[in-house]
């Protein structure tokens, strides 16, 4: 056989792409690498540059199959992360096959809710240029501190932080970041699992009375009632395992948020206005109860974008090498779904205070649009928006409730040294659904408190992702990166306490009889 001349050999292409292994997940599942495009070539140096095209050329092909496949591999090591092993039996790390995909369902989903429904009740005391600048701020406020979180992940070189309380743990310290964030994080998802009860349940009452009108009148179920049947519809819903397999959920969620909250705006504005509406703010008798009421406005606002304790754990779901790390993925999702976040808070912010002005009820714009056109709009169309309103409020509580259950799962395998059965994890899941049920119940006024609950969690979104900054990444002191995180931070604070005494003055001074949805009469 005739033998090739050297020169086809050295006419190989010097650095095909090295084929990666899979990468092998806490749980023993493979991951498949994300098919993603040839990476960009880099002038920095690292532990395997001298694996270059130049010191490769004058090799046979077996030897330089043998280098490619080490410098493969040296590059994975390098990024190699310790694992925690107990991370394999907690719902938020067992499975690590997330996607930008999942990231842009998960972020959306927690992301828009019935706090965006309220947004107008904010603009009846802030009008209109107070109320637009306000939310033009906490938009990109927001938006800048979610990008911290997602770059503050894998901060640590070998370190995942896959939950907000350890990244506050690595930033304050293991007991003040204990303190710091682990109340206003279960406040966040305990709370807000709490509220959805109280408004799915309220909401399917509401669209049983609309679609059966006058001939289902004779035995109706009570609103508690109401509120033990969507916590049942939660409860089998929690049974899936961990928080990639309710990307399907998060999905419906999201598509059913845009939907109801573009049908809710479009239908306001679509009807005629009242005839004695106005557009001046809401004046108080005295000078002090309209500055407390500012502030419930203010806090209303900030309560309307939630959702930065959940960023850290839908990220945790990817899987992350040297070259394809996860804050890629995560921050690709997140930019689409904070994309449509932003279609749906300002044209229900803008448009529900044009269409009521300050005749918007205590109980937002869904309340509104009942209120005053129920007779105008088509029957069967309202049912539609309260039903979407339903599936929105299912999809929710189960991204709100997996840190909760990963919270009791970890201290029971923390405990035992083991797994939790499928029996121990339904138990969890059920004893959580009624208690929460069973605070809706003591409580009802819950949902009403937008204003203190957005006081109360300020800090997890405005305030704690710039510490976490300047504490980790250390910035040079006194330049403008350090200031600019110093002062956001202790802005953030400021407000957090400011919006909380509001928040506690409108509570007080409105009797705790506000409710989110009022049954019609």
């Amino acid at each position: 056989m005739e033998e090739r001349p050297e020169t086809e050999l050295i006419s190989i292409p010097a650095t095909p792409r090295a084929s990666t292994p899979e990468i092998l997940t806490p749980s023993g599942q493979r991951s498949p690498r994300p098919p993603s495009k040839e990476a960009k070539s880099s002038n920095a140096w690292t532990p395997t540059s001298f694996i270059s095209p130049r010191f490769l050329s004058p090799i046979g092909t077996p030897m330089k199959r043998v280098l490619i496949n080490m410098k493969g591999y040296l590059e994975e090591v390098g990024h190699l992360t310790k694992l925690n092993p107990q991370d394999a039996w907690l719902p938020i790390t067992e499975s690590r096959n997330g996607n930008a995909h999942y990231a842009a369902f998960h972020n959306l989903n927690a992301g828009v809710g019935f706090q965006a429904l309220v947004l107008p009740v904010a603009f009846a005391f802030l009008g209109w240029s107070w109320g637009v600048l306000s939310l033009t701020i906490a938009y990109f406020w927001q938006l800048y501190t979610l990008w911290i979180l997602v770059q503050l992940h894998e901060a640590v070189p070998g370190k995942r932080y896959n939950r907000y309380v350890e990244l506050a743990q690595a930033a304050f310290g293991e007991r003040l970041g204990v303190w710091l964030a682990l109340f206003p994080t279960v406040y966040l998802s305990a709370g807000t699992a709490t509220a959805l009860i109280l408004i799915g349940g309220e909401t399917m009452k509401l669209f049983f009375q609309i679609v059966c009108g006058p001939l289902c009148t004779s035995n109706p179920l009570t609103t508690v009632e109401w509120y033990l049947v969507f916590t049942s519809l939660c409860i089998v819903l929690s049974q899936l395992p961990n928080l990639n397999s309710i990307a399907g959920l998060s999905l419906i969620g999201a598509i059913t948020a845009i939907t109801y909250s573009t049908m809710v705006w479009v239908l306001s504005v679509s009807q005629q206005r009242p005839p004695s509406i106005s557009y001046e703010p809401l004046s108080l008798p005295s000078f002090s109860a309209s500055v407390f009421q500012v502030l419930n406005a203010l806090g209303i606002v900030a309560f309307a974008f939630r959702g930065h304790n959940l960023v850290l754990e839908i990220q945790a779901t990817m899987p992350s090498t040297f070259k394809h790390p996860a804050h890629i993925p995560m921050w690709k999702g997140a930019k689409v779904a904070y994309f449509f976040i932003a279609m749906c808070l300002f044209p229900i912010a803008i448009g529900g205070f044009w269409a009521y002005g300050n005749l918007m009820p205590s109980g937002g714009i869904l309340n509104a649009l009942y209120g005053f056109h129920s007779h105008d709009i088509p029957r069967g169309l309202l049912a539609l928006t309260f039903l979407l309103v339903v599936f929105n409020c299912l999809s929710s509580f189960q991204i709100y409730s997996m840190p909760v259950f990963d919270s009791f799962e970890a201290g029971y395998t923390s405990r035992t040294n083991r797994p939790c059965s499928i029996w121990v994890r339904s138990g969890f899941r059920v004893f959580y659904g009624f208690i929460s049920f069973f605070i809706g119940v003591a409580l009802p006024f819950l949902s009403s408190l937008a204003g203190l609950l957005g006081g109360l969690t300020l800090p997890v979104t405005f305030a704690y992702p710039c510490f976490m900054w300047v504490l980790i990444k250390r910035p040079t002191k006194y330049s403008f990166n350090w200031y600019f995180n110093w002062i956001l931070g202790w802005l953030g604070i400021a407000f957090s306490l400011a919006f909380s005494i509001g928040g506690v003055w409108s509570m007080v001074n409105s009797g705790l009889k506000l409710k989110f949805f009022k049954p019609p009469n």
